[in-house]
Protein backbone atom coordinates (compact mmCIF):
# COMPACT_ATOMS: atom_id res chain seq x y z
CA UNK A 1 0.00 0.00 0.00
CA UNK A 2 1.01 3.52 -0.96
CA UNK A 3 1.49 6.32 1.49
CA UNK A 4 0.39 9.85 1.11
CA UNK A 5 4.02 10.86 0.39
CA UNK A 6 4.06 8.13 -2.50
CA UNK A 7 1.47 9.33 -3.90
CA UNK A 8 1.85 13.00 -3.89
CA UNK A 9 5.48 11.80 -5.39
CA UNK A 10 3.73 10.16 -8.63
CA UNK A 11 1.53 12.96 -8.50
CA UNK A 12 3.96 14.98 -8.87
CA UNK A 13 6.11 13.17 -11.59
CA UNK A 14 2.68 13.20 -13.50
CA UNK A 15 1.99 17.01 -13.00
CA UNK A 16 5.60 17.73 -14.79
CA UNK A 17 4.93 15.38 -17.32
CA UNK A 18 1.71 17.39 -17.84
CA UNK A 19 3.23 20.42 -18.11
CA UNK A 20 6.10 19.52 -20.17
CA UNK A 21 3.82 18.19 -23.06
CA UNK A 22 1.40 21.08 -22.41
CA UNK A 23 4.03 23.63 -22.61
CA UNK A 24 5.48 21.23 -26.22
CA UNK A 25 2.05 22.06 -27.70
CA UNK A 26 1.60 25.73 -26.52
CA UNK A 27 5.30 26.31 -27.79
CA UNK A 28 4.43 24.64 -31.16
CA UNK A 29 0.96 25.39 -32.02
CA UNK A 30 0.61 28.91 -30.25
CA UNK A 31 3.90 30.45 -30.34
CA UNK A 32 4.76 28.67 -33.83
CA UNK A 33 7.64 27.10 -33.14
CA UNK A 34 8.09 23.37 -35.20
CA UNK A 35 9.26 20.87 -33.51
CA UNK A 36 12.03 18.80 -34.71
CA UNK A 37 12.06 14.73 -35.05
CA UNK A 38 13.80 14.37 -31.69
CA UNK A 39 11.51 16.86 -30.14
CA UNK A 40 8.51 15.03 -31.37
CA UNK A 41 10.05 11.34 -29.99
CA UNK A 42 10.89 13.17 -26.50
CA UNK A 43 7.19 14.25 -26.13
CA UNK A 44 6.37 9.99 -26.49
CA UNK A 45 8.18 9.23 -23.13
CA UNK A 46 6.04 12.33 -21.38
CA UNK A 47 2.52 10.52 -22.70
CA UNK A 48 4.20 6.76 -21.51
CA UNK A 49 5.12 8.71 -17.93
CA UNK A 50 1.49 9.97 -17.20
CA UNK A 51 -0.39 6.33 -18.95
CA UNK A 52 2.35 4.36 -16.51
CA UNK A 53 1.56 6.92 -13.70
CA UNK A 54 -2.49 6.73 -14.11
CA UNK A 55 -2.91 3.18 -14.16
CA UNK A 56 -0.81 2.82 -10.98
CA UNK A 57 -3.01 5.39 -9.42
CA UNK A 58 -5.93 3.24 -10.79
CA UNK A 59 -4.38 -0.43 -9.53
CA UNK A 60 -2.59 0.87 -6.86
CA UNK A 61 -0.54 -2.08 -6.93
CA UNK A 62 2.94 -3.48 -8.61
CA UNK A 63 4.41 -0.23 -6.80
CA UNK A 64 8.01 -1.22 -7.31
CA UNK A 65 7.63 -2.38 -11.07
CA UNK A 66 6.02 0.78 -11.88
CA UNK A 67 8.64 2.84 -10.19
CA UNK A 68 11.14 0.85 -11.69
CA UNK A 69 9.50 0.97 -15.10
CA UNK A 70 9.31 4.94 -14.82
CA UNK A 71 13.07 5.32 -13.95
CA UNK A 72 13.81 2.91 -16.97
CA UNK A 73 11.79 5.78 -19.03
CA UNK A 74 13.52 8.46 -17.62
CA UNK A 75 17.48 7.48 -18.00
CA UNK A 76 15.93 6.88 -21.85
CA UNK A 77 14.84 10.29 -21.42
CA UNK A 78 17.79 11.61 -20.13
CA UNK A 79 20.27 9.86 -22.64
CA UNK A 80 17.53 10.98 -25.86
CA UNK A 81 18.01 14.52 -24.80
CA UNK A 82 21.34 14.50 -23.94
CA UNK A 83 21.83 13.02 -27.85
CA UNK A 84 19.57 15.95 -29.03
CA UNK A 85 21.34 18.44 -27.24
CA UNK A 86 24.62 16.60 -28.44
CA UNK A 87 23.59 17.54 -31.84
CA UNK A 88 22.85 21.34 -31.38
CA UNK A 89 25.87 21.62 -29.81
CA UNK A 90 27.32 20.03 -32.62
CA UNK A 91 29.18 16.95 -30.87
CA UNK A 92 27.20 14.59 -32.25
CA UNK A 93 26.22 14.04 -36.25
CA UNK A 94 22.37 14.60 -37.02
CA UNK A 95 21.28 10.87 -37.61
CA UNK A 96 18.46 9.30 -39.89
CA UNK A 97 16.27 10.00 -37.07
CA UNK A 98 16.37 13.81 -38.04
CA UNK A 99 14.96 13.16 -41.22
CA UNK A 100 12.29 10.43 -40.82
CA UNK A 101 8.89 11.95 -41.31
CA UNK A 102 6.92 10.97 -38.14
CA UNK A 103 3.88 13.11 -38.82
CA UNK A 104 2.37 10.75 -40.93
CA UNK A 105 3.25 7.65 -43.37
CA UNK A 106 2.04 9.00 -46.85
CA UNK A 107 -0.91 6.88 -48.01
CA UNK A 108 -1.33 8.09 -51.55
CA UNK A 109 0.24 9.91 -53.84
CA UNK A 110 -0.84 13.08 -53.04
CA UNK A 111 0.76 12.71 -49.69
CA UNK A 112 3.90 11.61 -50.89
CA UNK A 113 3.69 14.85 -53.04
CA UNK A 114 2.76 16.57 -50.09
CA UNK A 115 5.59 15.69 -47.95
CA UNK A 116 8.30 17.06 -49.69
CA UNK A 117 6.59 20.29 -49.83
CA UNK A 118 6.56 20.27 -45.64
CA UNK A 119 9.86 21.73 -45.01
CA UNK A 120 11.80 19.31 -41.99
CA UNK A 121 13.09 21.23 -39.08
CA UNK A 122 16.63 20.22 -38.30
CA UNK A 123 17.80 18.83 -34.79
CA UNK A 124 20.19 21.15 -34.77
CA UNK A 125 18.21 24.10 -35.19
CA UNK A 126 17.25 25.80 -31.55
CA UNK A 127 14.19 27.99 -32.50
CA UNK A 128 13.15 28.23 -28.76
CA UNK A 129 15.05 29.16 -25.60
CA UNK A 130 14.36 29.19 -21.72
CA UNK A 131 16.60 31.07 -19.86
CA UNK A 132 18.95 30.76 -22.62
CA UNK A 133 18.67 27.05 -22.87
CA UNK A 134 17.38 24.83 -25.26
CA UNK A 135 14.49 22.57 -24.32
CA UNK A 136 16.56 19.65 -24.96
CA UNK A 137 18.91 21.26 -22.66
CA UNK A 138 15.94 21.49 -20.53
CA UNK A 139 14.41 18.14 -20.81
CA UNK A 140 18.24 16.65 -20.09
CA UNK A 141 18.05 18.07 -16.89
CA UNK A 142 14.92 17.54 -15.75
CA UNK A 143 15.23 13.92 -16.78
CA UNK A 144 18.31 13.48 -14.87
CA UNK A 145 17.12 14.80 -11.81
CA UNK A 146 14.26 12.60 -12.34
CA UNK A 147 15.65 10.05 -12.93
CA UNK A 148 18.02 10.10 -9.83
CA UNK A 149 15.03 10.45 -7.54
CA UNK A 150 13.35 7.51 -8.53
CA UNK A 151 17.27 5.61 -8.24
CA UNK A 152 17.24 6.63 -4.76
CA UNK A 153 13.42 5.91 -4.15
CA UNK A 154 14.12 2.02 -6.07
CA UNK A 155 17.56 1.72 -3.74
CA UNK A 156 15.17 2.89 -0.22
CA UNK A 157 12.26 0.65 -1.04
CA UNK A 158 10.74 -1.11 1.22
CA UNK A 159 13.12 0.50 3.68
CA UNK A 160 10.20 2.89 5.56
CA UNK A 161 7.44 0.49 5.23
Amino acid sequence: MTSINEKLFYKFILSISFVALISAYYIEHILDHAPCNLCLLERYIYFFSIIIIIIFLIIKRYEKIILFTLGITFVFSTLLSFYHFGIEQGFFQESQVCKIDFKGLAKTKEDILKSFEVQKISCKVVTFRVLGLSLATLNTILSFIISIIIYFKLKNYGKNR
